[in-house]
């Protein structure tokens, strides 16, 4: 007679398959990518260890100063659009009584769109000769822009469209905890007499702020590695305006086939997401402490 087998071996053995998908899928790859980060690699070419010269090449490199500038503008240009606009449609969206189902179902919309779609809708939108949007400014009696063709302008523009994209997504997630929160604070706040904008300032606000840290942390990942809208849009270009350390990455990888050098820079990414998610975390449970 087979002993029976003991509850924390069952478990270990219900669990050995996920264990093992994340090994083969997640661990290897990015171990790999480590490790090829430290050699002289190249496509069709052999592999030489060449111990820190390609983060020692990064750091000397302006490109990868560059990627890391335009990513950073990025990011805080659209993680402050998308928490305000988020946090405004949810607020728009708990006070409304009428078509709520509707609206919500609109705004799923905009962020399950293909990325490829959204960016060639924005491309005709956009096109300074035929785009509705210079039209539009036209109408207004307002100077036409280069948009997405404008280096002064291309980041704040890449900005809006995700900022478009993404800002309902927002709004869904600031509109749950709009939700659940206490109904007993407003009572008593509405028999003060408080003013709307005191009441979101010093309660709703207050109350929201571990729901939009982790709104923050949810857009800060897609954020930092931003690459299919400006892939598909701009390319990085005009010249390296909107040229993200992402899509360098990628260029040095697939295009001059450096596969050593941008496993270094897509390592140097992968660190900085890391690093900002756990700052933003640290964040949160300090709130929620």
């Amino acid at each position: 007679m087979r002993p029976q087998m003991t509850v924390e071996r069952q478990l270990a053995l219900l669990c050995s398959p996920a264990v093992l998908f994340t090994i083969v899928m997640i661990a290897f790859p990015v171990g790999y990518s480590v490790w090829l980060s430290f050699q002289a690699f190249s496509l069709g070419g052999g592999s030489t260890f060449n111990g820190g010269e390609n983060y020692v090449r990064m750091v000397e490199d302006p490109e990868f100063w560059n990627g890391l500038r335009v990513t950073f503008v990025l990011y805080a240009i659209s993680l402050v659009a998308q928490l305000a606009i988020g946090t405004y449609l949810a607020i728009l969206l708990n006070a409304s009584k009428r078509m709520v189902g509707f609206l919500r179902s609109a705004l799923l919309s905009p962020f399950v769109m293909p990325p490829v779609v959204v960016g060639m809708m924005w491309i005709v939108i956009l096109d300074p000769a035929i785009g509705v949007a210079n039209y539009v400014l036209q109408s207004l009696g307002l100077p036409p822009s280069e948009w997405l063709a404008s280096p002064r302008w291309v980041i704040a523009t890449v900005a809006l469209v995700d900022t478009w994209q993404w800002s309902p997504f927002v709004a869904l997630i600031v509109l749950g905890g709009l939700q659940s929160l206490p109904g007993s604070v407003y009572e008593a706040a509405e028999v003060d007499g408080v003013s709307r904008w005191a009441v979101f300032r010093y309660i709703t606000l207050p109350l929201l702020a571990p729901t939009l840290l982790t709104a923050a942390i949810l857009r800060s990942v897609d954020l930092l590695r931003f690459f299919d809208i400006i892939y598909i849009t701009t390319g990085g270009g005009p010249g390296n305006a909107s040229n993200t350390l992402n899509i360098y990455g990628f260029r040095v990888g697939f295009e001059f086939f450096e596969i050593g050098y941008a496993c270094a820079l897509m390592v140097t990414l992968s660190t900085i997401v890391l690093g900002a998610v756990l700052l933003i975390t640290k964040g949160r449970n300090m709130i929620d402490w």
